[in-house]
């Protein structure tokens, strides 16, 4: 199964061939004047989707239909397609279109693998900057153009020292957004916009906490993986699992999770 060392340095292997696949398709269509979207959201949102995010996910289920056949895949772009392995690989071609679309270097690749229990590996990559986060089967690592280094979040530190991120001000509901301010107003700085990125800098030791509301599977599972393999924690508001979406709690440490878990709690019930 997947304590099996060769097997791990498959699912590796196959992850960082997918992210390869990923890198110039979205690099493709990237800060050029020509890059337009369809909104999938009907509602009178606005949800975003570019070629860019197509064709990466395109690229990507080409490898594993070549490497790992019996795999499932949970794509945001393509939907699921059944395996038979007891594995599937989750992915999001483009985590942050709207920051794609906005020219900044915040969005990312998202690519995991997950049996049954959750996510076991997860990358996030972003082409443009070239850095790449892993985690999980031991490993902790980014690679990027200053070369590689280890992943290793940061020590404990109270609230008010704290360095919180978050993609959207609104957060989601009026609740949860109530829940959010109230750790945001105890926290030392706070910032909007980071998409995956924000997981990364958890997982990189320069932020403490990510707070966000509404997130699907794909969203969250490469960054469960690699932010677990560098020393820090991933749960709902509730203190349990979120691998599957949902309300978001991505902390450096359990003792600045508990403190932030808190006030969420009580913000919601508020």
């Amino acid at each position: 199964m997947t304590n099996s060392s060769d097997l791990q340095a498959e699912l590796i292997r196959t992850a960082h061939a997918m992210a390869d696949a990923a890198r110039p398709e979205t690099l493709r269509h990237f800060r050029q004047s020509a890059l337009t979207s369809d909104n999938k959201d009907g509602d009178g949102g606005f949800d975003p989707v570019t070629e860019g995010d197509r064709a990466a996910e395109r690229a990507m289920r080409t490898v594993l239909a070549d490497l790992r056949p019996d795999d499932g895949i949970l794509g945001e772009e393509y939907g699921a397609t059944s395996g038979t392995s007891g594995l599937t690989w989750v992915l999001d071609p483009i985590d942050g279109t709207r920051g794609y679309l906005s020219g900044t270097p915040t969005w990312g690749v998202l690519i995991s693998v997950a049996d049954a229990q959750g996510p076991m590996f997860g990358l996030i990559d972003q082409p443009y900057i070239g850095e790449r986060f892993a985690g999980g089967f031991g490993l902790a690592e980014v690679v990027g153009p200053h070369g590689t280094a280890p992943l290793k979040t940061r020590p404990p530190r109270d609230l008010a020292d704290a360095i919180l991120l978050s993609t959207f001000p609104e957060v989601g509901t009026e609740a949860e957004a109530r829940a959010f301010r109230a750790v945001a107003a105890q926290a030392r700085l706070t910032r909007y916009g980071m998409d995956c990125y924000g997981y990364a800098l958890v997982a990189a030791g320069q932020v403490d906490l990510v707070i966000e509301a509404g997130l699907n599977a794909y969203d969250i599972q490469a960054p469960i993986a690699v932010i677990t393999a560098a020393g820090g924690i991933v749960t709902d508001w509730q203190g349990g699992p979120v691998h599957n979406g949902g309300r978001v709690l991505a902390a450096a440490n359990a003792d600045i999770h508990a403190q932030a878990l808190a006030i969420l709690q009580a913000g919601v019930a508020a």
